[in-house]
């Protein structure tokens, strides 16, 4: 998309549902959601304004007295000359169209450009920094951050001081100086490796005071509300979790209670400057409620739905644990006569279809990374297993309505220095074959130039297929990209949970899906289901083992997400497949509009004994997609608030499951006589 410079001049400019403004000295973005200005001095803007424009609330009690964003290197006083070029189109293969404005600002010594996105459906507007410093003259030493005064208690009682601003060069992102007198933050922690622990979402909570002087947190995502109204902004930092960043930078938000004054820092790119993450600042309202729906609307402008893509039922044959002993030609034409009996959309192989032997293989002598140099045929088909090549199964799975997937891992040897080699060979598979699903794993990001590498493998995929490829990625080990650092790439493959070790368990699942909802849009999630009939006797009389649960119970879990058959199809009981297969049914006949909608996690957070459920609310607020899980509780009948519908009486449609449920005066009063019973039901009106 070519970008057209403006020229200085008042007024604006309409982009679709967005406006630009350049007047010279000041830059105004706005949709019908938010609206940002700044004064734009030699290059660097300085925030004046951030309006929510739906509420017209201005969160900034005044104009920040340091530019932002501003790269960690010594600012060189020179002059620069400035562009504002500005575009309205789609500017990534996943993306949503979008208002791009990028000023460019040149001198002698430094060259910066600061990216503005504004999505025409998003109430924020994604920033990223570029800055490229020319290295300083020999003998010309280059100037530490200072670290500021100490807020350490003395025992001299006095009141508290006003913020200060950090002086010599500082990383930083966002300077906000808030009107609200009193402001709720809330730092919200994600967790991944899943492999090494379950509890995947945790939050810190702040009433903001006068005597917290300098309170300094890590993390990606914080949330900042004021109390009365439920008002609030969201600032998301589009990077790995911080124990993933190749390049660690100290707090990610530094904060002072008295002057309510918040510093936004580390762009990422290191003190040798660089592109940085981006990140964005969202306006919300309504709560909790209003949060959830913000950061669902930004997510998938950044990766658009598309029901013919994203929300798609996929089998992997990895979940019975049989690794790679059972992969052939003949076992997978089992499989795919079984995944078309079940309802599946893409069947996929897990690791084992491949000529190369890794470290997971039943057989020994494999290799975790290194695989070109192992065997350049190391990306071939196994020629004993598919004498015939992938393509007979893959054909037989397109006659049944299918699509075909496969597991692949990106060469991490010398920080993914064969990712040119890696892509052309997924896009071969992806031209020859049609294979749209791969799970990514074996993902070991542990530098800069390691990260700039694999986003480079993905991109060229993404960008050569037009978003049509679909990378699922591992999150359970290593050091990965995780849920905020890639979020364009595609779903997140969250867990690896087997009945052999006795670690599935349908409500800890339920638990992380119901959790992660509240921030993490659930189309970018995988969640498994898994063959309930397996090593039943690991679980002894355990009310919660999974032979404890229906299997339409344990798919219906995964309904409001990606969901995974994590199992080998072809050895599941009949029953279970029978009962399956009807809910898949219906799930499919509505899932396109379900997943249009925004879902909530409603309820109780799933602890195995709670009333618990999801919501997915249409954009006019008149229908949704309600489900509702009745734990291990004595409790038949449950009653609950949903705010997020318009008032007003609704008709309900039972569409699977058990019991009943009526809806009016914003509340679902609901019915299911048994316990590990679920309804799932469409509300209109």
């Amino acid at each position: 998309m070519t970008l057209t410079t403006l020229s200085p001049r008042p007024g604006s400019v309409a982009f679709g549902r967005c406006t630009v403004e350049w007047t010279g000295e000041e830059l105004a973005l706005a949709n019908t959601r938010i609206e940002r200005r700044w004064r734009v001095a030699n290059g660097l803007l300085y925030p004046l304004s951030l309006k929510d424009r739906a509420s017209g609330r201005e969160w900034l009690a005044r104009p920040a007295e340091q530019p932002a964003p501003c790269p960690e290197v010594p600012l060189p006083e020179e002059p620069r000359a400035i562009r504002v070029m500005a575009g309205h189109g789609v500017f990534g293969p996943t993306e949503a169209p979008a208002l791009r404005v990028e000023v460019v600002s040149t001198g002698p010594t430094l060259a910066l450009c600061t990216c503005l996105q504004l999505f025409d459906d998003a109430p924020g507007i994604q920033v990223q920094l570029h800055a490229e410093p020319v290295e300083a003259p020999a003998g010309e030493a280059r100037s530490g951050t200072a670290s500021g005064e100490d807020a350490a208690p003395t025992g001299i009682e006095g009141p508290a001081h006003e913020a200060g601003t950090p002086a010599g060069p500082v990383d930083l992102l966002e300077q906000l100086a808030l009107s609200p007198a009193h402001l709720r933050l809330t730092q919200v922690t994600l967790l991944d490796q899943t492999d090494i622990r379950n509890e995947l979402l945790f939050e810190s909570e702040w009433l903001l005071h006068p005597n917290e002087l300098r309170l300094e947190l890590s993390g990606n995502l914080f949330a900042i509300e004021e109390l009365f109204s439920g008002d609030g902004l969201l600032f998301l930092k589009q990077a790995p979790l911080p124990h993933a960043r190749p390049v660690q930078a100290g707090p990610d938000l530094r904060v002072n209670g008295a002057s309510r004054v918040f510093h936004f820092l580390g762009h990422g790119a290191g003190s040798g400057g660089g592109q940085g993450y981006p990140y964005v600042i969202l306006v919300y309202r309504g709560g909790a409620s209003g949060r959830t729906e913000a950061l669902q609307a930004y997510q998938r402008q950044i990766r658009a739905f598309n029901p013919a893509r994203d929300g798609l039922l996929l089998s992997n044959t990895w979940g019975d644990r049989s690794q790679d002993s059972r992969v052939c030609e003949e076992f997978m034409r089992q499989e795919v006569n079984a995944a078309a009996s079940l309802g599946v959309d893409v069947i996929q192989i897990d690791d084992g279809w491949q000529k190369g032997r890794t470290s997971n293989s039943a057989q020994a002598g494999g290799v975790w990374g290194g695989f070109w140099a192992a065997d350049p045929e190391f990306w071939a088909p196994h020629a004993e297993r598919f004498p015939n090549g992938l393509e007979p199964i893959i054909a037989e799975a397109r006659e049944r309505g299918m699509q075909f997937g496969l597991w692949y891992a990106p060469d991490p040897a010398d920080d993914y220095a064969n990712w040119e080699r890696d892509a052309a060979r997924v896009l071969e598979l992806h031209r020859a074959h049609g294979i749209r699903t791969f799970k990514i794993d074996g993902v070991r990001m542990e530098s800069k130039a390691a990260e700039t590498n694999l986003r480079r493998f993905f991109d060229r995929v993404l960008e050569e297929t037009r978003g049509e490829v679909v990378f699922d990625l591992d999150v359970t080990a290593a050091v990965r990209p995780g849920y905020w650092g890639m979020m364009h790439v595609g779903p997140l493959f969250i867990e690896n949970r087997y009945t052999e070790w006795r670690r599935y368990w349908p409500h800890q699942t339920l638990r992380n899906l119901w959790k992660l909802a509240r921030y993490v849009d659930p189309l970018r999630l995988r969640m498994e289901f898994l063959n309930h009939t397996r090593n039943t006797h690991l679980y002894g009389d355990d009310p919660l083992a999974p032979a404890s649960y229906s299997p339409a119970y344990l798919f219906a879990i995964t309904l409001f997400a990606n969901p995974l058959g994590w199992f080998e199809v072809s050895n599941l009981p009949a029953a279970y497949v029978e009962e399956v297969a009807e809910l898949v049914k219906v799930w499919k006949a509505h899932r396109e509009r379900l997943f249009q909608g925004y879902i909530h996690p409603i309820g109780e957070t799933p602890d195995g004994t709670s009333w618990t459920g999801f919501l997915s609310v249409g954009e006019d607020r008149h229908e949704g997609y309600l489900i509702l899980f009745r734990e291990v509780n004595d409790r038949p009948s449950y009653s609950l608030a949903l705010p997020m519908l318009q008032a007003g009486e609704y008709a309900v449609e039972c569409l699977a499951g058990q019991g009943s449920a009526v809806v009016h005066a914003g509340r679902v009063e609901a019915e299911i006589p048994n316990a590990r019973g679920f309804l799932f039901a469409r509300l209109y009106q």
